[in-house]
């Protein structure tokens, strides 16, 4: 596809150079900085002084001022001319003789130094001796199969190698050491300094014009078969594609990141980073093209003209408008050597976010995200393209030049509502990927706006997880935006986030009421229940607690059953306060009290006695109701047992009180307990409810915590209810019995010898007997067990007293004391800590030192 890379400028035209004389043909050109040099075929060399002119609007033209001219004198057209601008020297080719002229008077050196025998020579631009003032030179000679190299100084040259190749050369360039040669048949890579070469690919110098040019470092480029532009680096590999020229050829130029290619008719230009044809120019007659410190010269036999390259973010920009973004980037990625790094990344930025909205319009998105990513792109210039997204706060003014060339979404969407929806999407998309990213700085407010309003217009699920995350929507703007698209659940949420929650409730409380209508939630209620449950605002828990209340006892009361205990206290929401506020709500007050009593566990008895009088009073309605017992009444008798069990706390007497005259005969049983009126409860259980189960387990939690005596005591009681001798009903007896089987080791069996009556059988009571026996041998046999080891320890505590009293002390007639001198006559001394000893009167007679120790020996076979 077409660029306009070039401008085709005229810089020298056939008047200046030979009036009308049209036997005058252009040989050579040699340009450097402002100084054109033309070469003809009548040996004549022409200096020129370029000067260009640029106009306002931007018109790029070159104006040439004709210095001097001179006549070589050798009737002989002049084939080259290379500049050497560090010797103000004019190397000059013409009749196989190259001539050092001063580039500013075209006077030969005065040493007439030459080089002769050359067929064509090049300039070694990555030289090799390090002498700022000396050239090297590469000369193809007259010598058949012959390269020559110089070095040419102000006024004298000097032969440095000779190298012979393997076929005739007919044309060269040099990077270093090394040359690339076209020779008659193919190209090659040759070292001269090591004489190595290496073969490129085939080539006919017979039927085309060889190009051979250095492109850059340890690079060339060539004209290759097939009309093929080839690249090679000195390693003989090609790191680039080549290009397509056409079969004919005659020069080429470089001018980054373009070759330019003369054939008969066209000027050709290819990009080097995707080797595309960019521009194709007509230019006929043309035999030179060349390019000099970037300028590229083209010339017919009669006048010289300047492809002026046209700036490349002009020509970027181009590429965009034309929507060519991946032709545009390769070519922006290209430029980066030829501009200054800053001002590169500035371009560069630029140029992906241009591509990135032109790929938006595309509805590319993909693409789109990531060349605004890599552009860095500040997110609001895309918000911006949807009214009403940026908040009307907003300080944002769009780029300018503008990077598109759109008002609005409805003007790139030409109205068109699916692609709306879809930029609407891909909007929401990437803000919610850039939020929490660095590209956000600074922009957090606009951002989250914009996108909480995409979300309500799209009824987009996501907008709730925005809202209960953190967030910078801002309030006013969104807010008006969430009441028009009656997102009103959504809205509390926001009011929430900004520390409003008495806003919050009032809308939710009118959602729930029916007033307004959203149907985000299902389940409001029970979220408005949850959120005062977690409120820290007192206020707003007693304000709304009569109207959660009113809706559901059992869920409303989780208001105050729910919080934390931390919660409760820091707030000082006072139980007495909450039961008071309950008292209109007897399900609710039940559930509380339950809350307190059983799961805080707080110890005061109004509350516990109050939930029980509730129980009691609950139970007694229902049968009051009915005869049968429901399943309410169960569970609320089991609730009521349990209280009446683990508690201590209660008013027993005054609960008693009242379930006197009922049928509450196991609950009466237990207040017995309580008061450890034992018999009386057994009484009750036995002989009233007859559940001798039950009486049994009366005896197991009554005892629970209590020593072996107590509890041995209530069974032994249980065991005469069954046995009273008043009474001879069979299944009493039938229960005693089962007792002593079941429960022998909870008895003393002496006394129950003494009791059972002596009609009872043997086998009748085996499993007691039995039992008994067992536990009588066992605690025996603990007991002896027991008495061994503590005989076993005291054995131990007994060696180890021995121990401590150490080696024994021998005493004879032939020891004497210490103080006295005499012998001992009785078996009692005083031994000193030092090991000495004296009789028992001397060491009282002595004072003797807090570190002594008395000893006192009984009497000793030895002495």
């Amino acid at each position: 596809m077409s660029v306009k890379a070039f401008k085709l400028v005229s810089a020298v035209e056939r008047e200046m150079l030979m009036g009308d004389k049209n036997y005058i043909n252009i040989e050579c050109i040699e340009c450097c900085g402002k100084n054109l040099y033309i070469g003809t075929n009548d040996c004549f060399i022409y200096h020129f002084l370029l000067d260009e002119k640029v106009s306002a609007a931007g018109k790029i033209t070159f104006a040439a001022t004709k210095q001097l001219h001179k006549y070589l004198g050798l009737k002989k057209p002049v084939s080259e001319l290379k500049a050497a601008s560090a010797l103000t020297r004019l190397l000059v080719l013409c009749d196989n003789t190259i001539t050092l002229v001063n580039m500013m008077n075209l006077e030969p050196v005065p040493t007439g130094a030459r080089i002769k025998g050359a067929v064509t020579f090049a300039l070694n631009e990555n030289p090799v001796s390090g002498d700022p003032f000396c050239v090297e030179v590469c000369i193809i000679s007259v010598k058949r199969r012959t390269i020559q190299m110089f070095m040419v100084f102000e006024d004298r040259v000097q032969i440095v190698k000779e190298v012979f190749t393997p076929e005739q050369p007919c044309a060269v360039a040099v990077d270093g050491y090394y040359l690339c040669l076209a020779l008659t048949t193919q190209y090659i890579i040759l070292n001269y300094n090591t004489g190595v070469s290496q073969d490129l690919f085939p080539y006919c110098s017979d039927e085309k014009r060889p190009i051979v040019k250095r492109i850059g470092r340890q690079e060339f480029l060539l004209a290759g078969p097939g009309g093929l532009g080839m690249f090679a680096t000195v390693d003989g590999i090609s790191q680039r594609a080549p290009v397509h020229w056409s079969e004919n050829v005659i020069g080429a130029a470089l001018c980054f990141p373009y070759v330019v290619a003369l054939d008969d008719e066209f000027i050709t230009v290819h990009s080097m980073l995707d080797q595309q044809q960019k521009q194709t120019l007509p230019f006929k007659e043309g035999h030179i093209l060349q390019d000099f410190e970037g300028k590229v010269i083209v010339a017919t036999n009669k006048g010289v003209y300047i492809l002026v390259p046209l700036p490349l973010e002009k020509q970027i920009q181009d590429l965009l408008a034309s929507h060519r973004v991946e032709e545009a980037l390769v070519l922006a990625k290209g430029a980066r050597r030829n501009i200054p790094k800053e001002k590169f990344q500035v371009m560069y930025k630029r140029i992906l976010q241009q591509a990135g909205f032109i790929q938006f319009a595309q509805l590319q998105f993909f693409e789109a995200k990531e060349l605004f990513r890599s552009g860095q792109l500040d997110v609001r210039e895309l918000i911006s393209l949807y009214p009403f997204l940026l908040p009307t706060s907003s300080s944002f003014i769009r780029s300018h030049p503008p990077l598109h060339e759109y008002a609005d979404l409805n003007q790139l969407t030409q109205g068109d509502q699916e692609k709306m929806t879809k930029c609407k999407r891909f909007l929401m998309s990437y803000l919610n990927e850039v939020r929490s990213t660095e590209v956000a700085n600074g922009y957090k407010e606009d951002i989250d706006t914009a996108l909480l309003k995409l979300y309500a217009e799209a009824n987009h699920e996501s907008l709730l997880d925005l809202l209960v995350s953190e967030n910078f929507c801002l309030l006013t703007d969104s807010a008006a935006w969430l009441e028009k698209h009656k997102k009103y659940f959504a809205l509390g949420l926001l009011y929430h986030y900004n520390g409003q929650d008495a806003a919050a409730l009032q809308l939710w409380v009118k959602i729930v009421d029916g007033d307004i209508q959203d149907s985000t939630r299902s389940d409001l209620y029970e979220y408005i229940v949850d959120f005062l449950t977690f409120c820290s605002d007192q206020d707003l828990v007693w304000k709304y607690s009569d109207w959660v209340l009113q809706k559901s006892e059992e869920v409303g009361v989780q208001i105050f059953t729910k919080r934390s205990l931390e919660e409760q206290e820091k707030n000082n929401i006072n139980p007495d306060d909450v039961i008071s506020c309950l008292n209109k709500y007897p399900k609710a007050r039940v559930k509380y009290l339950e809350h307190v009593v059983l799961e805080r566990k707080i110890e005061k008895e109004k509350y516990h006695t109050h939930l029980a009088v509730l129980y009691l009073e609950a139970i007694l309605q229902l049968k009051s109701v009915t005869t049968d017992n429901c399943t309410e009444t169960t569970e609320l008798l089991f609730k009521l047992r349990s209280l009446l069990q683990k508690s201590d706390l209660y008013r027993i007497h005054f609960i008693l009180d009242k379930i006197q005259g009922t049928d509450l005969h196991m609950e009466s049983a237990i207040l017995y307990g309580k008061l450890e009126e034992h018999e009386k409860a057994l009484h009750i259980l036995v002989h009233e409810l007859k559940d001798f189960h039950a009486a049994e387990e009366y005896c197991i939690w009554n005892s629970e915590n209590r020593d072996t005596q107590y509890r041995r005591r209530l069974f032994h009681m249980l065991l005469s209810v069954y046995l009273n001798p008043g009474s001879s009903d069979c299944a009493l007896v039938m229960a005693a019995v089962d007792l002593l089987n079941n429960h022998a080791a909870e008895f003393d069996a002496a006394l129950v010898l003494q009791v059972v009556p002596d009609s009872w059988s043997v086998q009748l009571l085996s499993p007691f007997l039995a039992g008994a026996v067992r536990q009588s041998i066992h605690t025996k046999r603990m007991t002896q067990t027991a008495l061994g080891l503590a005989q076993a320890e005291n054995l131990i505590y007994k060696h180890e007293k021995v121990k401590q009293k150490g080696t024994p002390i021998l005493l004879s007639d032939k020891k004497v004391c210490q103080v006295c001198q005499n012998p001992f006559c009785e078996p009692v001394f005083v031994r000193y800590p030092n090991g000495g000893m004296v009789h028992t009167h001397c060491a009282a007679k002595k004072h003797l030192n807090s570190n002594m120790t008395h000893h006192s020996s009984s009497s000793s076979n030895q002495t």
